[in-house]
């Protein structure tokens, strides 16, 4: 089973940038995905999570508005679109696979499978 990000990397304060994430080796037509994130010297945060099925969508209320998240079935792709990016947002990003129940969508622990991170750095 493999999550596979890419995308990452600098943009300035109020540009945009794309995460994308492939997933393969299982059916995850049963999970939750999504992406954490992980600044410097901060506990590792909830961004943002998509259901597979119906394709319903949860943010953090820091990231409501600015980002959205969007999967492609027919790819297994999950991505993660920024936009308005602030220096706050520079974190390594995760993405994330697991199944749950709806009340525990935000939460770390609730996801099983983690991909190797993609940085994304926001430069004044």
């Amino acid at each position: 089973v493999q999550l596979q990000a890419s995308g990452g990397g600098q943009v300035q304060v109020g540009g945009s940038m794309r995460l994308s994430c492939v997933a393969s080796g299982r059916s995850f037509a049963s999970d939750v995905m999504g992406w954490f994130r992980q600044a410097p010297g901060k506990e590792r945060e909830f961004v943002a999570a998509i259901r597979w099925n119906g394709g319903m969508a949860y943010y953090a209320d820091s990231v409501k508005g600015r980002f959205t998240i969007s999967r492609d079935k027919a790819k297994n792709t999950v991505d993660l679109q920024m936009n308005s990016l602030q220096p706050e947002d520079t974190a390594i990003y995760y993405c994330v696979a697991g199944e749950m129940a709806l009340s525990a969508t935000r939460s770390l622990t609730s996801y099983r499978q983690w991909g190797q991170g993609t940085l994304v750095t926001v430069s004044s």
